[in-house]
């Protein structure tokens, strides 16, 4: 049994992704949650994988910015929109994207590290991936303008090396 590992255009695929997105994340749920008015970004690629049946299992959503860390420019890889339909868990699915995207941005090697929020019961999941909480401030874009983003926490990969903390501006939206 084999499945399919595809990176494709984040606005192109989303037809694809949204099914998966609906089922794992329904909105009468995300209403309730901390974040659920946030107004998200969208990825610059995906990465989906498909079982053999055909259905998409898992999603990860990538993402390039320019954004600053204590007032220095640089460019980095961001990971969101995490999420695997719950009769696939416990698969390896999600590790599987999560690797597939940082080789991605491995090769981007204009990435100086990762980002990505989550919320406090997938911290054991990627800290065993070896990402790293970022202890500092986060802050971002929304439509009333620049908040301190404090409703998930931020983790980072080291690509190159990831600052463990101090001041980040996303410089647009969250992801």
């Amino acid at each position: 049994m084999s499945i399919e590992i595809d990176i494709l255009n984040g606005d192109a695929s989303w037809p694809i992704a949204e099914p998966l997105f609906k089922a794992v994340y329904p909105r009468d749920v995300v209403e309730k949650l901390p974040w659920g008015h946030i107004k998200w970004a969208n990825p610059d690629l995906r990465v989906l994988i498909a079982e053999p049946s055909g259905g998409l299992a898992s999603h990860v959503g990538i993402y390039f910015r320019t954004i600053t860390w204590n007032g220095h420019k640089m460019h980095v890889g961001g990971i969101g929109g995490v999420c695997t339909r719950e009769d696939c868990r416990g698969r390896g699915y999600a590790t599987l994207a999560l690797e597939a995207a940082t080789q991605t941005m491995r090769a981007n090697e204009a990435a100086r590290f990762a980002l990505l929020f989550c919320e406090p019961h997938n911290f054991p999941f990627y800290q065993a991936r070896n990402w790293h909480p970022f202890t500092g401030e986060v802050y971002a874009e929304q439509p009333e303008g620049r908040i301190l983003f404090d409703h998930t926490a931020p983790f980072v990969f080291d690509l190159g090396r990831a600052p463990r903390q101090g001041t980040i501006d996303l410089c647009g939206l969250p992801w």
